[in-house]
């Protein structure tokens, strides 16, 4: 069931016992909103808690709360009276939603949300969750503590690209505005997120080395199977490495990253990429999306490429 903006603060503030949880695989907007809205409602006395199924990148360490990130555990049971699904649809928080025992409220900015939780606040227009719960702290005549201003300017300038994207709004610039003045480091948040262990900037080098080009250079991808993907220590932001090649338009990974299962990344400079994912079940963003394809590498990787063939050819 869809509700407003004003029906979210309210059911945020009828609530005492709060569970918050994003995708796995977390990025800085599952991590940064997730924390953000923690701190806020803490702040006003009630029992939030994060909890996420996955590890949590140890870049996001500068975060505030984010020793505090709690993960599920098996046979575990957790009563609350409300579980908060942020940047995500339901089928992405992994055992959160076994664990815990409370109505569904999902607060998402991706169009392609599959409306499946109790209750659903979705705004598409925003540049990143993190943006809907900087509303949401506005709507509930909250003040922003530094802590809470920090995780929610992550959230808001890692999924904007640092404010460079085509998502980024006049909107998107002044909650940004109003985050810095509330307290936020930019520098301590863009130092720690761009540090890198040798072995994974080695990593990347190494899986660039399996770089294509399609369409007579539209479309540039890296395809790593299984075998690959194991010498490789570390592919993380590869996409986006790739999506600045001069005269591309579409960027794509894929990693099998187990027999019969492979994870797709795409960005895309024009094409809604969000028509490609749908159709392997997956979503996100018109220029930003994703997908799993549960076949064999080659295969998967064929069908891929012939739905992005497809794609281009419509857009022609």
């Amino acid at each position: 069931m869809k509700i407003s903006l004003r029906e979210t603060a309210a059911k945020l503030s009828a609530a005492q016992k709060i569970i918050i949880t994003a995708h796995t695989n977390p990025d800085g907007d599952a991590i940064g909103s997730s924390l953000g809205l923690m701190h806020f409602l803490q702040e006003l006395g009630k029992e939030a808690q994060v909890l996420i199924d996955d590890d949590i990148p140890a870049i996001f360490d500068m975060l505030p709360g984010y020793e505090h990130i709690g993960k599920p555990e098996e046979g575990q049971t957790i009563d609350a009276d409300l579980l908060v699904a942020l940047d995500v649809s339901l089928d992405r928080i992994g055992k959160v939603g076994d664990v815990v025992k409370a109505p569904v409220l999902n607060i998402d900015h991706h169009i392609t949300n599959d409306d499946a939780a109790d209750m659903l606040y979705l705004d598409g227009t925003c540049a990143a969750t993190a943006e809907i719960i900087y509303q949401l702290v506005k709507e509930m005549k909250g003040a922003f503590t530094k802590d809470c201003a920090m995780c929610l300017y992550t959230g808001l300038a890692t999924d904007s690209g640092w404010f460079r994207y085509s998502n980024t709004t006049p909107a998107t610039m002044r909650a940004g505005a109003e985050l810095l003045a509330a307290g936020v480091e930019p520098n301590i948040i863009s130092e720690g997120l761009e540090r890198r262990p040798y072995e994974s900037v080695k990593g990347l080098a190494d899986a660039l080395q399996h770089m294509e080009l399609f369409q007579e250079g539209r479309v540039v991808g890296v395809f790593l199977d299984n075998a690959t993907l194991e010498t490789i220590e570390s592919s993380e932001g590869l996409v986006d490495m790739i999506r600045t090649i001069e005269g591309t338009e579409l960027a794509v990974v894929l990693k099998e990253k187990e027999k019969d299962f492979c994870r797709v990344s795409m960005r895309s400079k024009g094409l809604d990429v969000t028509k490609i994912a749908t159709q392997f079940g997956g979503g996100g963003h018109v220029r930003a999306a994703g997908c799993a394809i549960q076949k064999p590498f080659a295969e998967a990787k064929a069908e891929l490429l012939a739905a992005i063939n497809d794609a281009l050819e419509q857009q022609a």
